[in-house]
C-alpha cells in the first residue's frame, strides 16, 4: 500500500503552458491567467530537458567590423510607395508580414509586387493557400502582372512550398496566406497557434539560410489585431498593416514594426478594377476645390508618419428635433464632443440643441489632435453661415480652456500646404506672442494662442464671448 502510494507520488504532474505568453498551470484552463488568451492554453509535452551541453558552432564569432552589411541593403519592390514605408525597399533574407482586413487588397498589392520583381529577371514564387491558380491568373490578367518569371504555385502543405522553394530557387517568396498552410506532424489545425508559429518558423529559417525574402499574407481579428500567436510578429523582420475602408478605393500601408527602415511611415495607394497603383500625392483626394466660399468647411493639415497629408473637414448644424444628434464619419466622436463644449464654455456658442454632423472628404480618417481648429472653424461657420476665406488652412490642437497648443513639423505642414497652393494658414502662437502675422513661401501665417481669437479673425464683425460662468 504504502509503495503504490509512493508511485503515484513520484509521477510528474501535468503542466499547461500558454502558446501566447510562457504562462504555466497545473490544470487546463480556457484563458490564460497571464496575458488573458483565449484558447492560448495547452498542455506541454515531454519532460524538462536536462542540462545543456556545449555543442558545434555553425560559424564562428568574428568582429562585428569584419561582418559584411551588404547583403542586407535595400533592393526595390518596384511600387514606390511600399518601399517608402520599408525604408528603401525589400531586404535579402528579411522575413515581412502584411496583415489587413479582408478584400483590403492585400494580394492583389503583392501580386504587383511579385510582377514588378519578375519584370527585373529575378525568379519570384507566389504561393496561394486561399485561392486557385486559374483565380490568381485571372487576377494577373487583369492587372498586367503575367511574367515569365513569376511561378505560381497552390499549396497548403508546408513541405510542399519548401520542396518549391528548393526547385524554382527565388529571389522573394509571397505566401498568401500563412493562416492556410498546415506543417505535417504538428498538432492543430493550419490557422491554429501551434500551426501557424511552425509554418511561420520554418519560413523565417528558409529566409535567413537562403538569403530570400519571404513575404507572409496574414489575417486580422475582428477588433483589427493581427491574428495567430503574438510570437508570429516577433519572429518577423516587418510588420506591415494594410488599411482601408470599404466604401473608398483609398488605401494605406503603414509599419508597425521595421527592423531595417522608420516605422513612422505610410504609403498611400489607389485600388481600382485594373488593379492598385501608388498615390504619391494623396492631398487631391481628401480636398475639395470649391469654386466659391461654401459655409462649414476648413481644411486640416495632419501627419501621417513623417509625411503632411491635408484633409478637409466639413460640418453641418442643422435644426434638432427632440434630442439633438452627433454624427461623425473619419473624425473621432470623443474629439468632436470635446470641441463642442469648448466651443459652448469659451466662445459662446451654443451648440447643445442643434443636430452636428462632422466627416471628412474622401474617406480620410483623422485622429491626430491637430485637427482641432479646422473642426471647431467648421463647426463656427456652419453655425453662422459664414464661409472662411478662400485658400486657409488650419492646424492646431484645442485644450479644455480654449487654449492653442503647439504641434509638431509645423514648417514641415506649412511648406506642403504653400505647394498646393493655400494663401492663409492659422497656427498655434508661442507664448506671448499672439496675433503675429508673418510670411512662409509666399503664404501668410497668422498666430493665434485661443480658439477664441481664431473665429474672431475669421469673422471680425462677430464677438466671441465667454459665457457667464465661463
Amino acid at each position: 500500500m504504502a509503495t503504490s502510494t509512493r508511485s503515484r507520488a513520484a509521477q510528474p504532474r501535468a503542466s499547461y503552458r500558454c502558446s501566447e505568453c510562457g504562462w504555466t498551470t497545473t490544470k487546463w484552463v480556457g484563458r490564460c491567467g497571464e496575458c488573458q488568451a483565449w484558447g492560448s492554453v495547452a498542455e506541454a509535452g515531454g519532460a524538462p530537458a536536462g542540462r545543456t551541453v556545449a555543442a558545434p558552432v555553425s560559424t564562428p564569432a568574428v568582429p562585428i567590423g569584419a561582418v559584411s552589411a551588404e547583403q542586407a541593403v535595400h533592393h526595390g519592390s518596384g511600387v514606390p510607395e511600399l518601399d517608402r514605408v520599408l525604408g528603401g525597399g525589400l531586404v535579402p533574407g528579411a522575413a515581412v508580414l502584411l496583415a489587413g482586413e479582408p478584400g483590403v487588397g492585400k494580394s492583389t498589392l503583392l501580386l504587383e509586387v511579385a510582377a514588378r520583381t519578375a519584370a527585373r529577371d529575378q525568379r519570384t514564387l507566389y504561393v496561394t493557400g486561399e485561392e486557385s491558380a486559374s483565380q490568381v491568373r485571372l487576377r494577373a490578367d487583369r492587372t498586367d502582372a503575367v511574367h515569365d518569371q513569376l511561378y505560381l504555385a497552390a499549396e497548403t502543405d508546408l513541405g510542399a512550398i519548401l520542396t518549391h522553394i528548393e526547385e524554382v530557387r527565388p529571389r522573394l517568396v509571397v505566401v498568401d496566406s500563412v493562416q492556410t498552410v498546415g506543417a505535417a506532424g504538428i498538432e492543430g489545425v493550419p490557422g491554429g497557434v501551434t500551426q501557424v508559429r511552425e509554418v511561420a518558423a520554418a519560413l523565417v529559417r528558409v529566409a535567413k539560410t537562403r538569403g530570400v525574402t519571404v513575404v507572409l499574407v496574414g489575417h486580422v481579428t475582428k477588433d483589427g489585431s493581427i491574428a495567430g500567436p503574438r510570437v508570429l510578429e516577433h519572429l518577423v523582420d516587418v510588420v506591415l498593416h494594410f488599411e482601408g475602408e470599404s466604401g473608398s478605393r483609398f488605401r494605406m500601408v503603414r509599419a508597425i514594426k521595421n527592423r531595417f527602415g522608420p516605422v513612422d511611415e505610410v504609403g498611400c495607394f489607389d485600388l481600382g478594377p485594373e488593379g492598385i497603383r501608388a498615390v504619391a500625392d494623396p492631398t487631391g483626394i481628401f480636398v475639395e476645390r470649391h469654386h466659391g466660399r461654401v459655409p462649414g468647411t476648413c481644411v486640416a493639415v495632419t501627419m501621417e508618419g513623417r509625411r503632411p497629408l491635408l484633409a478637409e473637414v466639413q460640418s453641418l448644424v442643422a435644426q434638432a428635433g427632440e434630442r439633438p444628434r452627433r454624427t461623425t464619419s473619419g473624425i473621432d466622436g470623443s474629439r468632436l464632443a470635446m470641441v463642442l463644449a469648448v466651443l459652448q464654455q469659451h466662445c459662446g456658442v451654443d451648440l447643445s440643441q442643434r443636430d452636428v454632423f462632422a466627416s471628412t472628404v474622401g474617406g480620410a480618417k483623422i485622429t491626430e489632435p491637430a485637427a482641432d481648429l479646422a473642426l471647431a472653424i467648421a463647426l463656427a461657420s456652419s453655425h453662422f453661415m459664414t464661409s472662411p476665406p478662400t485658400g486657409l488652412v488650419a492646424m492646431g490642437e484645442i485644450g479644455l480652456s480654449g487654449e492653442l497648443r503647439r504641434v509638431r513639423d509645423v514648417q514641415q505642414r506649412l511648406a506642403e500646404a504653400a505647394r498646393l497652393g493655400f494663401e492663409i494658414a492659422l497656427v498655434p502662437a508661442e507664448v506671448g506672442k499672439g496675433g503675429r502675422q508673418r510670411i512662409v513661401d509666399g503664404m501668410q501665417v497668422v498666430e493665434v494662442s485661443h480658439v477664441r481669437r481664431a473665429l474672431e479673425f475669421l469673422n471680425p464683425t462677430r464677438s466671441f464671448r465667454v459665457i457667464e460662468g465661463g
